[in-house]
């Protein structure tokens, strides 16, 4: 089998492996009362295309697009899709990727599983409300953590510290 032949082979075998992927996902959110589910077609409706892509179809946004990349001011980030506090501002920094960045989330904000879309594994994670996929984390971060979350910035609002946090979507 040529390499060409074995990224088709796997390519196909995604096809069944997404749909377990995605189940333990939601069975692993389950436990939480504060869990948020709503179908593909209903997000669809509530969000922009480019934002229901990334959080919904673990799609990518292109590095370097996100005006989150240059937002210094004091606050929180929150989930796009349910608004749930994921990032304090304190933890950002410019990692030079393209993309916002952040040492540590806040606590019981993300939940984490392995993607093997680049057949590579990588560490995904996603808002643990909603399951709204929002970036990688990556161990090349800095101290205290040494990680890097790597976020998607159509994924996430800034709320300034100054301003009141939004609602929890129902």
């Amino acid at each position: 089998m040529n390499r060409r032949q074995s990224l088709k082979w796997l390519g196909g075998l995604s096809v069944f492996l997404l749909p377990i992927a995605n189940a333990r996902l939601a069975l692993a959110k389950e436990g939480n009362s504060m869990q948020l589910v709503k179908t593909k077609a209903e997000w669809a409706t509530l969000l922009p295309k480019n934002a229901y892509r990334v959080l919904f179809e673990e799609d990518t946004e292109q590095a370097g697009s996100s005006p989150l990349n240059h937002e210094k001011r004091d606050g929180t980030f929150v989930c796009a899709a349910c608004s749930l506090p994921l990032f304090d501002s304190s933890a950002k920094y410019e990692s030079g990727t393209g993309w916002p960045s952040f040492w540590q989330p806040l606590p019981d904000a993300v939940a984490t599983k392995t993607d093997y879309k680049i057949l590579y594994p990588r560490t995904e994670y996603h808002c643990a409300r909603c399951g709204g996929h929002q970036g990688h984390v990556f161990k090349d971060g800095p101290k205290p953590t040494g990680k890097r979350y790597c976020n998607n910035g159509v994924a996430l609002q800034f709320v300034p510290r100054t301003d009141k946090l939004p609602e929890l979507r129902t």
